[in-house]
């Protein structure tokens, strides 16, 4: 007997994955309120040690993994929301 043993796997949609890991406390959270406001279900993985040696843990932004692709749909768009364009500023003195 053989049988399709893809058709067997169980379906986990409870699965998280990683979609993003964050150096910076405050950047975690800013993706984290992105994916929020659009309405998917997210949380930060390691965000106390995260806060305590930013240098030496990141913190992972996890989402369940249907979610995965919106997710990082959001995330790319917010990206230049939370990037500085300090290409785009002035920074010569026109004061004179």
């Amino acid at each position: 007997m053989t049988e399709d043993t893809a058709d067997l796997a169980p379906k986990d949609e409870n699965r998280l994955v990683m979609v993003e890991r964050f150096l910076e406390p405050i950047r975690v959270q800013m993706a984290k309120g992105a994916l929020e406001s659009a309405g998917i279900e997210c949380f930060v993985q390691g965000e106390n040690a995260n806060a305590m040696l930013a240098f030496a843990f990141r913190a992972r932004l996890m989402v369940r993994a249907e979610e995965e692709a919106a997710a990082r749909e959001v995330l790319s768009g917010a990206a230049g929301e939370m990037e500085p364009d300090l290409l785009a500023k002035d920074w010569s003195d026109d004061g004179e």
